[in-house]
């Protein structure tokens, strides 16, 4: 038996030696140093030099190249035991372009290439840097890599890597500098030169990190004056805290006089405030009232996201992102400084601005009063008197209550939810509109939309937008592409979008988008995010159209009515500018860019919407849609098979209703009688399939259904059709495409009778 080269012991690879005439008896049993035992040694095998696994069985097969050094005798092995965990590593790297950094235009990316000589796998894996930004890892699995074109039928072998080399591997190009000593002997032995390291270039953006970082150094300079170190005031004022009794005036509609204790801490300039609940006063829970920590003076409301930066912007200059340049502030003098209260700050009757509410120093304990008499020698330390209670709450002329004014929009959760902590003492979860959920649930309105940007690259990126309309959310999805360089996927989570322009921490609602919102034509801001929408699905159009109260875009007498009062003046040139020839048949069609073109010289953009002009061309289209086509036969098996599946077996009752319904027995019957006998007799048929079976059946002039059609379509005894494999009856057995052209040819005969102005000329010229 002989075997290929280079193949493991498995069937297919293996041949019988059809010339060879003798076939000696391996010998089992041996005598070794006076034992007799079985004996289980193996015929050796040789490796030749190169490392090309031949079998000692087959010819020899001539060396390709010249090897350096001389060959060595060695037992031969297959190649996947002979070079088991034998792996040539080389270094190389990748440069990646950037598009959005302004000081690097590309990336150097350091990457590992592994050969495995066992089996002639590759892979390609790049070490983690800290702080690159990018997730590092295995960049290519390992596989077997086929070449680049045209040669794309061909594996990488040892043969095509080397040091100074490029190798396309996926439609990216490595640039090899380096390998390891294993390696590089690996293939001197095998007769390839190997050149010397080479050096890799410089990663800009790794030099830009550590720019910063020497400036951050750089300018944190000691000073020549010593400071004290920030550990020592711990140190000496540890567990030494100042007292202060007093008072918040809540003055809201439910408000009382809050008594609190203020608490300062000198080992770190902190303060915390925890209220005092007096006896039957209703409240419970934690007493805290200021979480502790730096208390700033100056406070008017909560700071933006980007507010509050570490760099003030001098100028910036540049209009691409790769030349822009800017000047920083080292002094910060646009930025203003924070202010915390002190222990200077802090005496009786001083009130402290505690974010927003004014809350009002009364008493002291003994220990604050000799810390202020030994470091600032106040003397006086007179208790002031707290309100009982001092809030009024207004009441109109009528005798009610005025309407309750809530606090401003602080951020957290929706405005619902926080209406409803504000309102009430248990607050519920806001009450979703369930017959609106349940009318509109599973309608969606889609439409693609481009991105409008300053980057060329953003503006060919394309979208989804969807609008939900059982709860009033937009989802913005993106559709990927290939070689874009963005992945693509959930743009925007599915949430309510308000307006822009208004302020979001106001005590009113804000107005979100809503339906009527979006049409084709359509700029909007959604997100900081300008996009423009260019179409819609069919779903889409179709529900605008049958809904033109709520979409007036979609409202096509609206649009004549508009139409006809810019083109009334001008008719004939309307007419001529249509159709140059004068040709006015029974049907005559127009395309849709001549319609569009003609209609926007009498009306601006403005005044007639890209969407109104697709609502016309749609109402107004030439183009019908092709009647759905069933196979009787193959919806006849269908039907029949359900009902083996259901073993029904009921002709007679079938009969039997037929009769009771239809006493005059009349020949044909009307198409809902069919739907009650199917239902009454409980025939096991999904909606679907009682379409395509009321579909196929035949009818007279009046649209009715033969009686004797009916009976024989569920006759299984006399007439019975092939079986047909189990298939989906909703989508497979009578295909319903929707029909996606409509709107490209209008009837323009059909639009000027609509338009109504030809009849209106000839009675003001008679």
């Amino acid at each position: 038996m002989m075997r290929l080269p280079g193949m493991p012991m498995l069937p297919g690879a293996q041949f019988y030696d059809r010339g060879k005439r003798r076939h000696p008896r391996q010998q089992t049993l041996m005598h070794y140093q006076g034992i007799q035992m079985l004996s289980d040694r193996r015929e050796p095998e040789l490796v030749e030099p190169d490392g090309i696994v031949a079998d000692p069985k087959c010819p020899p097969v001539p060396a390709q190249i010249n090897s350096l050094w001389a060959p060595k005798a060695t037992t031969k092995l297959p190649p996947w035991l002979a070079y088991d965990k034998q792996v040539l590593c080389f270094s190389a790297y990748f440069k990646e372009n950037l598009t959005e950094i302004y000081h690097a235009p590309y990336q150097v990316r350091k990457v590992k290439i592994y050969f495995y000589l066992e089996d002639g796998t590759m892979q390609v894996t790049e070490p983690k840097v800290e702080n690159s930004g990018i997730p590092q890892g295995c960049l290519v699995h390992r596989q077997r890599i086929p070449k680049a074109p045209p040669t794309d039928r061909e594996f990488i072998s040892i043969f095509d890597l080397n040091v100074d080399i490029d190798v396309q591997i996926f439609d990216r190009i490595y640039h090899i500098s380096g390998c390891d000593i294993f390696t590089r002997q690996f293939l001197n032995r095998a007769g390839i030169f190997v050149p010397e390291t080479q050096q890799e270039p410089s990663d800009p953006t790794t030099e830009i990190r550590k720019r910063s970082g020497l400036k951050q150094t750089a300018s944190s300079c000691p000073s020549a004056l010593p400071k004290r170190h920030s550990f020592a005031q711990f140190l000496e004022f540890d567990r030494r805290v100042l007292k202060f009794q007093g008072y918040w005036n809540d003055r809201s509609e439910f408000g009382d006089v809050r008594k609190l204790e203020i608490c300062y801490y000198l080992a770190d300039d902190t303060i915390d405030i925890k209220e005092k609940f007096p006896r039957n006063s209703g409240r419970e829970g934690p007493s805290t009232f200021l979480k502790r920590g730096k208390l700033p003076k100056e406070f008017t409301r909560l700071p933006l996201p980007g507010q509050q930066t570490a760099v003030t912007l001098l100028n910036i200059l540049g209009n691409n992102m790769r030349d822009v340049r800017y000047v920083a502030d080292p002094l910060n003098t646009g930025q203003k400084p924070l202010h915390y209260y002190n222990d200077q700050d802090l005496q009786i009757g001083a009130v402290l601005n505690v974010f927003g509410r004014s809350v009002v120093l009364t008493g002291c304990d003994q220990f604050t009063q000799s810390y202020y008499r030994e470091k600032y020698g106040i003397q006086e330390f007179e208790s002031q008197p707290i309100p009982e209670r001092s809030d009024v709450r207004p009441y109109t002329q009528g005798g009610g209550m005025a309407k309750r004014r809530l606090p401003p929009y602080n951020g957290w959760g929706s405005h619902e939810d926080s209406e409803g902590n504000c309102i009430t003492v248990e607050p519920k979860p806001p009450q979703a509109d369930f017959k609106k959920l349940f009318k509109y649930d599973g309608c969606i309105l889609r439409f693609g939309a481009k991105l409008i940007s300053a980057i060329r690259d953003n503006g060919e990126r394309e979208f989804i937008i969807s609008y939900f309309l059982a709860d009033d959310t937009v989802q913005i999805y993106e559709s990927s592409r290939r070689n874009s360089g963005f992945l693509g996927g959930e743009f925007l989570k599915k949430a309510r979008v308000p307006l822009p322009g208004q302020d979001m921490f106001a005590s009113s609602r804000p107005e979100y988008y809503k339906a009527n919102d979006f049409y084709i034509g359509r700029t909007m801001t959604l997100k900081d995010h300008i996009f423009h929408i260019v179409s819609a699905d069919e779903f889409t159009l179709m529900y605008m159209e049958q809904h033109p109260s709520e979409f007036p875009v979609a409202d096509i007498q609206r649009i004549m009515q508009k139409i006809r009062d810019a083109v009334r003046p001008h008719y004939k040139q309307f007419v001529l500018q249509c159709k140059p020839d004068g040709d006015l048949g029974d049907l005559t069609t127009v395309s849709f860019d001549t319609l569009r073109s003609t209609l926007l010289l009498y009306l601006s953009k403005d005044c007639l919407l890209n969407h109104e002009i697709v609502t016309v061309c749609r109402y107004f289209s030439a183009e019908q849609a092709m009647p759905p086509s069933c196979d009787r036969n193959r919806v006849r098996a269908a039907a029949q098979l359900e009902l083996k599946r259901a073993l029904w077996n009921s002709v007679d009752e079938l009969n039997d209703h037929l009769s009771h319904i239809n006493p005059a027995c009349k020949p044909y019957i009307s198409e809902a009688q069919v739907r009650s006998t199917l239902r009454g007799c409980r025939l096991p048929f999904s909606l679907e399939l009682v379409e395509d079976i009321l579909m196929v059946l035949q009818r007279n002039g009046q649209n009715e259904i033969e009686v004797r059609d009916f009976l024989a379509f569920f006759n299984m005894r006399s007439d019975q059709v092939p079986d047909i494999a189990p298939l989906n009856i909703a989508f497979e057995l009578c295909p319903k495409l929707p029909f996606l052209h409509k709107g490209r040819l209008v009837d323009f005969t059909w639009f000027l009778a609509y338009l109504g102005l030809e009849e209106e000329m000839k009675r003001a010229n008679s």
